[in-house]
């Protein structure tokens, strides 16, 4: 048995002539205040909200930026001017806190001074170190 699998879902189906339903939805609420607009002013006067709402609902309709609707972009500009915005790069002076004057604590084990040969006191170390590990100890008298 033999199934249609649906090809070109992203297509939108044309239902009113060469419109798509949202095309169709566009033009038709434009026209539709474009009318109320001419009802109820005067003709020079309502031209002048006829043409911009005219050229909205065609721009909803038809036009496309980047293969986007031109509604995404609409949504978009209203989102970046009613959220609000963070700038990294902008710097803004922080207030100084005054912190308090903090004593250093004394320390709780002995550091012991260095004598004048570091070279003295490092070989010492290591021949104590050998001394107390046996392992360390048997493996150098070998070599």
């Amino acid at each position: 048995m033999k199934f249609q699998v649906p090809q070109f879902i992203e297509v939108e189906d044309k239902i009113f002539g060469p419109l798509t339903i949202k095309q169709f939805i566009y033009m038709a609420g434009g026209a539709g205040m474009s009318i109320i607009f001419y009802l109820f002013m005067p003709l020079w006067l309502s031209l002048f909200f006829i043409i911009p709402i005219m050229g909205f609902s065609s721009a909803l309709a038809f036009y496309k930026i980047n293969n986007k609707p031109f509604i995404f972009v609409v949504e978009s500009g209203f989102k970046y001017f009613l959220n609000p915005k963070l700038y990294i790069w902008r710097h803004q002076q922080q207030e100084a806190k005054q912190q308090k004057e903090v004593t250093p604590a004394t320390p709780v084990a002995f550091i012991p001074k260095l004598s004048e040969s570091k070279l003295k006191d490092l070989s010492w170390s290591l021949d104590t170190k050998e001394a107390i590990n046996p392992v360390t100890r048997d493996t150098n008298k070998e070599s």
